[in-house]
């Protein structure tokens, strides 16, 4: 899969790009089946609200197959290999929840941010690939752009220990109040097997979800080979130490018979 020179341009222009109908409805749901089976692992990669919901799973494509294979999909590694120039390898994975009526806020922060500060990550050479594994609504905690942040570079931020049971580099009100000014919000929305690629410096939230529906979003970070971290203070399962570049898989990889001929 290669992105078009104008989703190429739209990309560069706002930090982001919105793409529908990646996956299949079949291959979005083998996958949320799955999600439900690492929640409900008691895994310690398994991160939880206060009040138990389930929050984050970090590296789940290493103990999960499928979300392993989800993991080296060439339809994911592929446009981003376009857009970075070069072979990458997996700086983090996470399947985010966002439980129904229980789901907490992700405050506004630039991941690039974080990998710099805590991974020393040397350059924003990296970005997020995002798969829905459930509707994304206006009503259920969807991602929030501050669209064209990403050209600002990184911002000043507060480390934020307090709100929720996931530390954030933080960016203040009146920060995101000018850009939100200059370039607005956008909250994409869309039908399982939709995918959202942004980049690591562009500013993004996502509020608390409040609805009777869970919200279910499986995030690669990916980062160029060449740019791979140089600090190791998080959890290996947080922040990976393995730089080798992602092979791709066949594109099928995701459905039964795929996964059973490569057993």
């Amino acid at each position: 899969m290669q992105l078009t020179p104008e989703q190429v341009s739209r990309y560069n222009r706002d930090g982001y790009l919105f793409l529908e109908g990646i996956f299949s409805t079949e291959e979005a749901a083998l996958l949320r089946r799955e999600a439900d089976t690492v929640f409900a692992s008691g895994r310690e990669e398994v991160w939880r609200e206060d009040n138990g919901a389930p929050r984050t799973a970090f590296a789940a494509h290493r103990y999960n197959e499928m979300f392993g294979r989800l993991g080296a999909h060439p339809r994911l590694i592929r446009p981003v290999e376009q857009l970075l120039g070069e072979s990458v390898y997996m700086h983090q994975y996470k399947v985010n929840a966002k439980a129904a009526f229980d789901g907490a806020v992700w405050q506004w922060h630039q991941d690039f941010g974080t990998w710099h500060r805590d991974d020393g990550m040397p350059e924003p050479r990296a970005m997020n690939i995002a798969v829905f594994l459930d509707p994304v609504t206006a009503a259920n905690g969807p991602l929030m752009f501050l669209t064209g942040s990403h050209r600002e570079g990184v911002f000043e931020a507060g480390h934020d220990l307090e709100t929720t049971s996931y530390p954030l580099w933080t960016l203040d009100r009146e920060t995101v109040a000018r850009l939100a000014g200059e370039g607005g919000i956008a909250a994409p929305t869309g039908e399982p097997g939709s995918v959202v690629m942004f980049h690591s410096n562009l500013v993004h939230a996502s509020p608390p979800n409040i609805s009777p529906w869970d919200r279910v979003i499986v995030y690669l970070s990916l980062c160029a080979v060449s740019n791979h971290i140089t600090r190791h203070k998080r959890a290996e399962w947080i922040a990976h130490w393995d730089f080798d570049p992602i092979r791709a898989l066949p594109d099928d990889c995701l459905m039964p018979k795929a996964a059973a001929a490569a057993e």
